[in-house]
């Protein structure tokens, strides 16, 4: 090395450290969906969304919370056995539409709240 390393100038810039993302808002104007009929398990999963984030912004009791999370753990499991025995398929049924007047309850009971 000689003394020129030293004193000259760096010509290389500083590239900026690419900006991590962030998050960003969705826009959703203000409009609710319309209640999805129970018909499949991702309905039902989204069920259990709903009533987890109910919770989290205690709009629903804890108790409440709990009982939908065993009926929907119990339609998920019967949409398994369904698939093996279709036979089944009325009890699915019975247990789904009880979900459902569970989750309509549910939903009427938060809006009485606003």
């Amino acid at each position: 090395m000689n003394s020129q390393d030293f004193d000259a100038p760096t010509t290389r810039t500083a590239r900026p450290a690419p900006k991590a993302p962030g998050l960003r808002v969705i826009r959703g104007e203000g409009q609710r969906r319309k209640e999805e009929p129970l018909a499949s398990r991702d309905a039902v999963a989204r069920v259990l969304m709903e009533a987890g984030a109910d919770l989290l912004l205690r709009r629903i009791s804890p108790a409440r919370a709990g009982e939908i999370e065993r009926k929907v753990d119990r339609v998920l499991d019967l949409f398994d056995r369904v698939d093996v025995a279709p036979v089944l398929m009325p009890v699915l049924k019975r247990h789904l539409d009880e979900l459902e007047a569970l989750m309509r309850e549910t939903r009427e009971v938060r809006a009485a709240r606003r």
